[in-house]
């Protein structure tokens, strides 16, 4: 079976670290969408490490990860990922692949995402200017490039032919490319000689293979459902499908393959970039949320957007994931508070009280209702069984699990690997 781990908020939720924490049960690890917008973190050993293409699995040498078809590509950032890892000794030739069917996202790519950011204005997405968004673009036009283009003896010509027509928006948004253009490119050929060493496959073969012969599959998506495509926060999204079905278009899988869908989200919400946020909270509480929780983009740098827990979008995303157990991260953060909130209904402007999602959140202008809890107010730093816990968390995880009716069963209380309680809940 394939079993789908994936964020149910505005990303950032922590699922390097779930990943990396899951995958000695598993054989195969695959990324099935996002690009190198996504920062997984994950630490341990004393040692901080962050993967933005790369399957979090990459530091388990007895399993193969899979960089799916869903995945856009850039071969520079690429390079530079593996460079990091060389001094892990990981035998990453022997234990990475990469689909061919995967787009590539070229230099000009980045640059249409900034120009079209450029041209928005006030009203940009807060893209990452990664390039991910055209990228995907190009993908749906049926023009863009593939990882199993670069085998081919006329890649050059193909690219040539992305570019000039690249260059003609660029041009048309009076955005200059020329000073830029050249390096980038001498840097991008070189990265696409570089992947070529590694092993570049057909995935949908070794993902179905590896079932055939009774493997266990996890497949780790990114960012988070709230950013879906089509499900998201639109047009404040992503350009992928971040819910669990992209699974299954992500890496070639049929749906009946499917089984558990673990869902991550934090014990609060945060966002980065624009776009509503119903609960963020723009004073004093949130500030101390995002320095306790060193809430900041692990690929950008952004400063992340904090609020309380915001339960209406929660039960959406489970519902659309079928959301089979829950891992609640970064509790540890919220010690520091004398009292926790949770949003468990909104009021619409014309009084009508719905836990449901508004066709479009930003219009809607919804008001949060808060339920306010007792924190626990102490370090959870030794604690590694459920019967452990304060009190006061113990009764906030209750009311969560009733609510949404689904168990949790980790919650993380720390950064670490280690720092993490595996509950045997029951709803």
């Amino acid at each position: 079976m394939v079993d789908v781990l994936l964020g149910l908020q505005w990303g950032d939720e922590g699922k390097g670290k779930i990943v990396d924490v899951l995958a000695p049960q598993y054989q195969v690890v695959a990324r099935f969408q996002g690009g190198p917008n996504a920062g997984h973190t994950l630490e341990f050993d004393g040692y901080k490490h962050v993967l933005h293409q790369i399957p979090s699995g990459i530091f388990r040498s007895d399993i193969k990860n899979i960089i799916g078809n869903g995945v856009v590509l850039d071969p520079i950032i690429f390079k530079k990922e593996i460079d990091g890892l060389a001094k892990y000794n990981l035998n990453l030739n022997q234990n990475l692949f990469i689909s061919k069917k995967a787009s590539i996202i070229i230099p000009t790519h980045r640059l249409l995402d900034a120009a079209y950011e450029q041209a928005k204005g006030a009203a940009k997405i807060g893209s990452t200017l990664r390039g991910i968004g055209p990228t995907y673009q190009d993908k749906v036009a049926r023009q863009g490039l593939r990882v199993g283009d670069v085998l081919s003896v006329n890649f050059r010509d193909k690219y040539a032919t992305l570019v000039a027509t690249h260059k003609t928006v660029l041009d048309h948004h009076q955005f200059d490319y020329q000073s830029v253009l050249p390096q980038l490119e001498e840097e991008f050929f070189a990265a696409v000689e570089f992947m070529q060493q590694f092993q570049l496959v057909d995935s949908e073969y070794d993902v179905n293979d590896a079932l055939t012969a009774g493997q266990k599959v996890l497949a780790e998506g990114a960012q988070g459902s709230l950013l879906d495509i089509d499900f998201g926060s639109y047009p404040f999204v992503t350009s992928s499908s971040t819910m669990a079905a992209g699974a299954c278009t992500g890496l070639g899988i049929a749906p009946r393959q499917i089984g558990d869908v673990f869902g991550i989200f934090k014990a609060y919400c945060t966002r980065v970039g624009s776009g509503p946020f119903p609960t963020e909270l723009s004073d004093e509480t949130g500030e101390r949320m995002r320095a306790e929780g060193r809430e900041f983009g692990a690929t950008t740098g952004r400063p992340r957007r904090c609020g309380w827990l915001d339960l209406p979008t929660l039960k959406y995303v489970i519902m659309i994931n079928g959301v089979t157990q829950l891992i609640m991260m970064k509790v540890d953060v919220l010690n520091i508070f004398d009292t926790i909130k949770v949003c468990t209904h909104y009021q619409l402007p014309d009084g009508t009280v719905t836990e449901q999602l508004p066709y479009d959140l930003i219009d809607a202008n919804v008001t949060p209702i808060y339920k306010e809890f007792k924190g626990w107010k102490t370090t959870l730093e030794n604690y590694h069984t459920f019967d452990e816990v304060p009190g006061e968390l113990a009764a906030y995880i209750d009311f969560l699990e009733a609510e949404l009716g689904i168990p949790i069963s980790f919650i993380s209380t720390g950064p670490d690997r280690q720092a993490i309680i595996h509950r045997e809940a029951v709803v």
